[in-house]
């Protein structure tokens, strides 16, 4: 545990080395030779900001929840070093969203473990066919993903570091039986602790953890991307501002806000998460792709949705893949794509831009399905009630997560307005269409049976 002594020369430190202009940096390096440079270089508690640090105190969940790019990951990175180092007892759960995360990120990334120990002394021991990582101190971590829940059922560990819980899988309450099957184990040494690092996203375990981190026993740090700019490319910063400054997903990924239900929202993420399941539970009886195209030529977004019908009726979404940037051509050759993937028995697509047009450019891309075309004549909201009401009714399930797509969805304002991610939400548009075919298909003619 850092004392406040130590904290605060760490503090003077960092303020001395953050006050040097480029020739004085320059000739404090040139008086130094190689090792002492690469002692420098990897002495986090130089390098790093105060929010970066372990807390003092006495705590057991440390939650950083933070934009992209605030140094979430080095920050997780170097604690597990520092705990590695002062405890050659720990042992150590390394928790991401999938193994392959867990390797390319928490380990090997550019701010993984392995890339932020010192080249001058004994290096961590990664062997990938264990999923464990032996530190010079005999302290060692052990790689899990929160996509198998019982993995971390029965293995006992001191400390852990869970990261970017907001993407976790949350089907069948998966993320929360991952968390609580890694609370169970924690049982080790004297004092065990967890840091989880996200990116805000209001899923129902990043919504327990924050609530949890600002109650005894809890540590929540908030920043934004800006908090890192010294080590972000100008233009990286410049980039995102001119896009996503003021928008919902600016908020979110760079703000790092925990973003609620909007007031007069159609959607709730609460409604959403309720109604998520992981796999069609039936056979499909008709399956269609809605595509709400670019309004202009100039490559916006176009929202290509993929949705089915169960008996009962149910209806389900399957797919969002949307793409932005999208020429004619581009988009055509995606919708074509996503109907063969899903054998879809039709299109429905918005042709208030371009009529015909958009026929034609769906033939050229060899979309072999009967193209529906339908015209806009109420507001997008008007549209998307009788939809909401579908789900407020249980009737619909997203099998899987559609982060983008859920987003906008819960953007939508009854009465009319829009607060999500984007100029326009064209991703929930083209899931309405769909919809709204799939009822209109239930009531007028019987459906054929598709096998997938």
């Amino acid at each position: 545990m850092t004392s406040p002594d130590e904290r605060l020369l760490v503090a003077e430190r960092q303020g001395f080395w953050r006050g040097l202009d480029d020739e004085s940096f320059g000739a404090l390096l040139d008086g130094m030779d190689p090792q002492q440079r690469t002692m420098l270089l990897y002495h986090w508690r130089l390098h790093a900001r105060a929010e970066q640090l372990q807390p003092l105190g006495d705590w057991r969940l440390w939650l950083i929840m933070a934009g992209r790019g605030f140094g979430k990951s080095r920050a997780g990175a170097e604690w597990v070093r520092e705990v590695a180092k002062a405890d050659p007892h720990a042992r150590i759960a390394l928790v991401g969203a999938n193994l392959p995360e867990v390797r390319a990120v928490m380990v090997e990334g550019d701010n993984g473990v392995l890339a932020c120990s010192p080249p001058l002394w004994p290096a961590p021991r990664f062997e990938p066919s264990l999923r464990r990582i032996t530190f010079p101190s005999g302290a060692q971590a052990y790689l899990y993903s929160a996509a198998e829940p019982d993995s971390l059922r029965g293995p006992q560990h001191s400390h852990a570091w869970c990261d970017e819980i907001g993407k976790w899988d949350s089907t069948g309450e998966r993320a929360t039986m991952a968390w609580d099957n890694l609370q169970l184990g924690m049982r080790l040494g004297t004092n065990p602790r967890v840091l989880a690092t996200t990116t805000p996203r209001a899923v129902p375990l990043v919504r327990r953890l924050h609530a949890q981190a600002q109650k005894p026993g809890g540590v929540l740090i908030q920043g934004s991307t800006m908090d890192n700019a010294r080590n972000l490319p100008a233009s990286y910063l410049l980039n995102m501002q001119e896009q996503y400054g003021g928008t919902t997903l600016g908020r979110q990924e760079l703000n790092g806000e925990l973003l609620t239900d909007v007031e007069g929202a159609l959607w709730s993420r609460a409604l959403i998460e309720r109604l998520r399941i992981p796999l069609v539970p039936g056979v499909l009886k008709r399956v269609v792709v809605g595509v709400d195209p670019p309004a202009s030529a100039r490559g916006d977004e176009c929202g290509i949705v993929v949705a089915g019908v169960l008996e009962g009726p149910r209806y389900v979404v399957l797919a969002d893949v949307s793409v932005a940037k999208a020429s004619p051509e581009r988009w055509a050759r995606a919708v074509a794509a996503t109907v063969t993937e899903w054998q879809a028995c039709r299109v429905v697509a918005e042709s208030n831009q371009g009529g015909d047009m958009v026929e034609s450019v769906l033939r050229a891309a060899d979309c072999q399905m009967p193209v529906k075309q339908v015209k806009a004549t109420t507001s997008k909201s008007a549209r998307a009630e009788p939809v909401s009401t579908l789900y407020e009714g249980g009737k619909v399930h997203h099998v899987g997560v559609f982060p983008t797509l859920e987003d906008q969805l819960c953007g939508m304002i009854m009465g009319g307005g829009y607060e999500g991610p984007g100029r326009s939400p064209d991703r929930a548009d083209a899931l309405i269409w769909a919809m709204m075919d799939l009822v209109e298909g239930e009531a007028r003619r019987p459906p054929r049976v598709l096998q997938l």
